[in-house]
């Protein structure tokens, strides 16, 4: 009978014991937002140019009161400029670059996470998938910038026949900028649209509005989709990246 009872007590102090983690896990997902960014890449597209490899983009977040940045992601050889013995590119996405990587951006850049941690392999496989986690409620502009190597096209060809200018870096078209206005609202999603075309030349990076002679440039990623969405209760949040330090900072 005492064997038994201890039994119970065992079995009973464990359920409250997991009951009061399940409890504190909830708990800790209230008042609490992310940020999801779900790309699908067009792998027939990429599969088109001229290197057959995916291509490189950046994601980065804006708050639209502060005007503070912060990179959610960038591809590895974006963000340190190795090319693995290819032509040197001098700026695969010139946006991302000046904001990022130039000394005299206009804007302030939160650097409370380290920058390579949002740094990652180029994704060779059709689905990606990121969060970042924000303050409910705040108000952003979430920019994706991409650029495929190689995917020439009539406007912009691999040598002119005319000018026999040839494309030194193998950029083909131009990368492309894409935006969306964001409000931290658990389940709203958003789909970014293409804003601009930014492009290195002659020592500087542009940005233009996005010309007749862009193609396939636009269908690189079939789709993009953005959500808030609340945090799953987890022990550890290993892909946990905060952009806030304490209420006061928005």
């Amino acid at each position: 009978m005492i064997k038994y009872k201890n039994i119970l007590f065992v079995f009973f102090t464990g359920l409250a014991f997991l009951l009061i983690m399940a409890g504190l896990l909830i708990f800790q997902t209230l008042n609490r937002t992310k940020i999801q960014i779900d790309i699908c890449q067009n792998l027939d597209i990429i599969a088109l140019s001229t290197y057959a490899e995916p291509p490189q983009f950046a994601i980065w977040i804006e708050n639209i009161r502060t005007h503070e940045l912060k990179t959610v992601f960038v591809t590895h050889r974006a963000s340190t400029g190795d090319w693995e013995g290819k032509t040197h590119v001098p700026v695969a996405l010139p946006r991302w670059y000046d904001l990022f990587m130039e000394e005299n951006t206009p804007f302030t850049i939160i650097e409370d996470e380290k920058f390579m941690a949002v740094t990652g392999a180029t994704p060779k496989k059709d689905y990606f998938s990121i969060r970042i986690e924000v303050k409910p409620g705040t108000k952003w502009f979430c920019w994706i910038e991409v650029n495929l190597a190689g995917d020439y096209n009539e406007a912009f060809p691999e040598l002119n026949l005319q000018t026999f200018e040839e494309d030194e870096f193998a950029t083909g078209q131009p990368a492309l900028l894409y935006k969306a206005e964001i409000i931290a609202a658990e389940g709203m999603i958003y789909t970014p649209d293409i804003v601009a075309q930014s492009k290195w030349l002659d020592g500087e990076n542009k940005i233009e509005p996005v010309g007749d002679g862009i193609t396939t440039a636009k269908n690189i990623f079939d789709s993009i989709q953005i959500s808030v969405i609340r945090p799953k209760p987890k022990l550890i949040d290993k892909v946990k990246i905060k952009v806030y330090k304490n209420e006061k900072d928005y």
